[in-house]
């Protein structure tokens, strides 16, 4: 996606904060030092520090300036903020959040979607499946097909409010499985379970499919643990925030 210079500028400013590079409480430079560094008008700072105040980032007032906020008070589930710190480097504090928002919020809309799935979310979900597949034996884009059978699990929930965080869940799920998926024949291992949670979602056995999502979150917890304690650092992932609304 080729962003315009408003985009670009949100882009700079937004990752800069979240690396931290300015501080929670921090002050960002005043405007003219901002156009000179990134070559842009006054006009886009402006708009570029009303979106950031939007997502959480900064706040602004006469008083006080503009100034960080911090961390705790960034909108989490905007897009971008995910996407920036992924590309900043996780934290402990990502992760567990992460893991835990996972573990209140799928297996409620799974057991929605074995109530309430059609047959054409099931297919839709099938093919999401068989992507997977496909992506293992040939070592194609597997998160891209992860991503769409839980997307494709979720809209089956038909329930409105789970669908508008859609765009959120999937940038935080994007992020899980890129570093789950790291483990040596993660995705091979993971497929039974996918498959599990699809039999009891065609079944109409919410139960099971409850019981089916959360043994398959809890097994990407463990393979996010391996990796995670196998190095020295968190891993920086791919940026999420634009890829992830609509994958290709």
């Amino acid at each position: 996606m080729i962003k315009n210079v408003h985009g670009n500028t949100v882009d700079y400013l937004g990752s800069a904060i979240v690396a931290g590079r300015f501080g929670a409480g921090g002050a960002m430079p005043p405007e003219p030092m901002l156009c000179e560094e990134l070559g842009v008008s006054r006009t886009v700072i402006r708009e570029s520090v009303k979106s950031l105040v939007a997502k959480g980032l900064i706040l602004t007032g006469p008083k006080v300036g503009t100034r960080v906020r911090p961390s705790s008070q960034w909108n989490w589930f905007d897009p971008d903020v995910i996407g920036w710190q992924a590309k900043a480097g996780l934290t402990p504090e990502f992760i567990r959040d992460l893991q835990d928002l996972r573990m209140i919020v799928e297996p409620a809309a799974i057991r929605l979607a074995a109530e309430r799935a059609t047959a054409s979310d099931i297919e839709e979900v099938e093919q999401a499946f068989a992507g997977m597949v496909d992506a293992v034996e040939h070592n194609g884009d597997y998160v891209r097909y992860d991503l769409l059978f839980h997307q494709g699990l979720i809209r089956a929930s038909h329930n409105r409010m789970l669908e508008k965080m859609d765009q959120a869940l999937g940038a935080l799920l994007r992020t899980s499985f890129e570093i789950s998926t790291v483990k040596h024949d993660g995705p091979r291992q993971s497929l039974p379970m996918h498959r599990a949670v699809l039999d009891a979602v065609i079944a109409r056995n919410a139960d099971l499919a409850e019981h089916a999502i959360v043994v398959l979150i809890q097994d990407a917890h463990k393979d996010m643990a391996q990796v995670l304690t196998a190095r020295r650092a968190l891993p920086r992932t791919k940026k999420t925030s634009r890829r992830a609304r609509q994958p290709a």
